[in-house]
């Protein structure tokens, strides 16, 4: 604003030496010298106010975000809570749905077939053919049941079934022919 040099400080201080004269120059000074540090103090005090003030602007400005953060972070839990919630609801409500469907019966029962005879039931009463049921159905040892069962089995090979010609009418048919 004011360019002053060293040069015109020095026109300066004889012009002020020459009007003012040597005896009230130093009185001068020291009043210059108060009123520039009353200058001085006003500054300061006007910058310490200003930054103050820009500080609060800051401050207000980071309040803001730090509340528009804490919005955004309440909105985004609520919908996390709700899509918990609702996935919750739909688990309930499936594993609701599961539990009253009908399960299905592991052992099939079919109206046609007769019920599984009980073990100190006779094999006659089950309605079972007596080399059908089982040895410990039948009240027999297994070791017994085994010997039966061969038994029975070698018959069966040796007997024709009921309507077959016999090996025997064969030879005969065979051998007139």
């Amino acid at each position: 604003m004011f360019d002053i040099t060293s040069s015109k400080l020095l026109i300066l201080g004889i012009v002020a030496l020459l009007v003012i004269g040597p005896k009230d120059l130093p009185a001068l000074l020291r009043t210059i010298g108060k009123y520039m540090g009353i200058i001085k103090r006003q500054a300061a005090e006007f910058r310490s106010q200003f930054d103050e003030a820009m500080r609060e602007s800051e401050l207000q400005e980071l309040k803001k975000s730090v509340e528009s953060i804490q919005q955004e972070t309440e909105a985004t839990m609520r919908e996390a809570e709700f899509s918990v919630e609702k996935q919750l609801a739909d688990a309930r409500q499936s594993v609701d749905g599961a539990m009253d469907e009908p399960k299905p019966d592991p052992m099939p029962h079919h109206v046609e077939s007769t019920p599984p005879p009980h073990a100190d039931a006779p094999a006659e009463a089950s309605g079972l053919a007596p080399d059908r049921v089982p040895a410990e159905l039948n009240g027999a040892h297994p070791a017994e049941t085994s010997k039966t069962a061969t038994a029975a089995a070698s018959d069966a090979v040796d007997a024709p079934p009921a309507g077959a010609p016999s090996d025997a009418g064969r030879a005969t048919e065979k051998s007139g022919a």
